[in-house]
């Protein structure tokens, strides 16, 4: 069985960056289809129009190819619940504690993620993983 990855927010921001480093690590790790959130969609829309200028359409057209490309799932009730206990568990932001939750819920056992602390474990299951630093 292939060990199930989940991709921060901030893989798919860097995918469209000048950074060619930083692009093409990001890059590598989308097309090995990772598992996302319905959070991390709408994150990347909303940073790609406000932080990097780009049109509500252009930041829609990779919403869309993030939905055909990788697994996605809900950020629901549940989620949210899991989300809560992991904020006060380990002391987390609520949207870091989300990003956690939805990874564990969906069975992953690696997070790529520069916004958490690399080499972080979580519930004995879920390590962060800065591909940044690889």
């Amino acid at each position: 069985m292939t060990a199930r990855v989940f991709a921060d927010t901030n893989l798919f921001i860097y995918a469209e960056s000048q950074d060619q480093d930083k692009s093409f690590r990001a890059v590598a790790i989308i097309q090995a289809a990772p598992v996302i959130s319905t959070q991390v969609i709408n994150e990347t829309v909303s940073v790609l129009i406000r932080k990097h200028g780009f049109l509500l359409s252009e930041a829609h057209e990779i919403a869309e190819s993030l939905l055909d490309l990788c697994e996605v799932v809900a950020v629901n009730a549940h989620a949210i619940r899991k989300a809560i206990d992991l904020a006060k568990r380990y002391s987390l932001s609520h949207w870091d504690s989300l990003i956690i939750a939805a990874a564990l819920l969906a069975d992953c056992q690696t997070l790529f993620s520069e916004d958490m602390q690399h080499g972080q474990v979580f519930d004995n299951q879920l390590e962060v993983v800065n591909p940044f630093l690889l």
